[in-house]
C-alpha cells in the first residue's frame, strides 16, 4: 500500500489542516478566527468537517483511510454516530458509520464532562478495479476527526477543480444537524445537483452575524455565495431589530469588499413553529429528556415583539426590506426560507426535535435550493441547471 500525505489539495472544503500527534485535523475556520474568538461552541463545531472531502483521482482497486474521530455525547440522550460517505465516480459506494474514537460526554444536569478514549477507525474499499476513477470521501459533518493515513494500492493525484466554488454560511441546519450522513446535508445535496464544489461554513449555534465570519467569506475564493441568517439570532436572543439590521448590512458590505459582483443570496430562516412568533432564548425541553430524544422549545413570551424583539417572522420581514434597500446591488438576491421549508411542509416532514430537519427533509431543502439557485433563471444559473442525481 502507498501512503499519501494528506494536504489541502486533497482535503477539499477545509480552511486549514492542523498537524496533530496522530495526523492532521481539518478546520473550517482559519487559525486567526480561533485565536480571536475561542468560544467553546464555535471551536467544537468548526472542527466538525461538514462539506469537507478527501478527493482524488486514482487507478487503485483498494482505498484505506485511517481516522480518529472525536464526538460530543449527552448523557442519557441518543445521538447517532457520524459517517464517512465514499463516492466513486459520483456514485455512493459506501456509507461507513464511525466506531471508536474519543467521546466527550456531557451531563446536561450538572455540566460535568467525561472524556472516554477509543481506538482509531478504518474506512476501506476493495475491488474497485484498475481503471482511472474519481474518489470522494465526505468526512463526518457531526464529529471532529483526525486523518491518520490514506493508503492505496496505486498512486493518487488531486482531482481537477469543479467549474465553480460555492461558499455557504448558515446555522446548524446548514451544518447538517439531524442529517444521517455528510453527503445528505442540504448544502451537500444542492452542491451535487448544481455541479459545484462546496465550502460549507454552516456552524451549529454560531451563525450570529459575526464580523469575523464575514471576513472569512470576504477572503475566500468564491464564484457564488449564500448566507442564511436568523435562527441563531432568535434562539440566542442575541439582538433586537435595531442591532440586527445594521449588522447584516455590515456583514454584506464586508463580503462585497472583495466580491463586488459575485452572485450572493441572502436566505431567511426556514419555518420553525416554536420561534415563528415567539422570541428566544431557545432551550432544550426538560420533558424531552425522559424520552432519550432531546427536543427544543422557545422560552420567550408568545407574540412579544415589543422593543424590537426578534422572531422568525420579524427576521424575514427585515431581511426582505434590507435587500430591497440595497437595490443598487443587482447580484444580491433575497430567498424566503419558507420556500425551502414552509408551514405546509410540517404535515409530511415534521421537525423531529422542533428545530432541525431529518435526512429526508434535508434532501427536500437541498433539491429546492438547487432548483432555485442553479435553474435557468436562478442567481447561480451561469453554472448550469440543476440535474437530478
Amino acid at each position: 500500500m502507498i501512503t499519501t500525505p494528506l494536504t489541502l489539495d486533497l482535503v477539499r472544503g477545509a480552511a486549514e489542516l492542523e498537524t496533530t500527534a496522530r495526523g492532521v485535523r481539518p478546520h473550517r475556520l482559519p487559525e486567526w478566527v480561533r485565536q480571536q474568538f475561542p468560544d467553546g461552541q464555535l471551536l467544537a463545531v468548526e472542527s466538525q468537517p461538514s462539506g469537507v472531502r478527501v478527493a482524488f483521482s486514482t487507478r487503485a482497486s483498494r482505498v484505506e483511510l485511517v481516522s480518529h474521530p472525536t464526538r460530543l455525547a449527552y448523557r442519557g440522550v441518543v445521538r447517532p454516530r457520524g459517517r464517512i460517505d465514499v463516492f466513486v465516480d459520483g456514485v455512493l459506494a459506501l456509507a461507513d458509520v464511525l466506531d471508536g474514537g474519543d467521546t466527550i460526554e456531557l451531563d446536561l444536569s450538572t455540566g460535568a464532562t467525561t472524556v472516554l478514549p477509543g481506538a482509531p477507525h478504518t474506512t476501506m474499499l476493495e475491488g474497485l478495479g484498475e481503471g482511472e476513477k474519481l474518489v470522494d470521501l465526505w468526512l463526518p459533518h457531526n464529529e471532529s476527526i483526525e486523518l491518520v493515513r490514506l493508503g492505496t494500492d496505486a498512486p493518487v493525484v488531486a482531482q481537477p477543480g469543479h467549474p465553480a466554488l460555492w461558499v455557504h454560511h448558515g446555522s446548524s441546519i446548514s451544518h447538517g444537524s439531524n442529517a444521517a450522513g455528510p453527503s445528505e446535508t442540504w448544502p451537500a445535496v444542492a452542491a451535487r445537483l448544481g455541479g459545484v464544489e462546496l465550502r460549507n461554513l454552516g456552524v451549529s449555534g454560531s451563525a450570529l452575524v459575526d464580523p469575523f465570519m464575514a471576513r472569512v467569506i470576504r477572503d475566500a475564493p468564491a464564484d457564488v455565495i449564500s448566507v442564511k441568517l436568523g435562527i441563531n439570532v432568535v434562539n440566542f436572543d442575541a439582538m433586537r431589530v435595531r442591532a440586527f439590521v445594521p449588522a447584516v448590512h455590515g456583514f454584506l458590505d464586508t463580503i462585497r469588499d472583495a466580491h463586488p459582483t459575485t452572485p450572493l443570496v441572502l436566505i431567511s430562516p426556514i419555518f420553525c413553529g416554536i420561534h415563528e412568533h415567539t422570541p428566544g432564548p431557545g432551550a432544550i425541553d426538560p420533558a424531552s429528556m425522559a424520552t432519550g430524544q432531546a427536543a427544543f422549545m422557545a422560552t420567550g413570551t408568545p407574540g412579544d415583539e415589543t422593543l424590537g424583539r426578534l422572531t422568525l417572522s420579524v427576521i424575514r420581514r427585515e431581511l426582505r426590506s434590507l435587500v430591497e434597500r440595497r437595490a443598487q446591488d443587482a447580484r444580491l438576491h433575497y430567498l424566503d426560507g419558507t420556500t425551502l421549508y414552509g408551514e405546509a411542509d410540517t404535515a409530511g416532514h415534521p421537525l423531529p426535535d422542533n428545530l432541525h430537519p431529518d435526512t429526508v427533509t434535508h434532501r427536500l431543502i437541498g433539491e429546492r435550493f438547487a432548483s432555485y439557485a442553479f435553474g435557468a433563471a436562478g442567481p447561480f444559473s451561469a453554472f448550469g441547471p440543476a440535474e437530478s442525481d
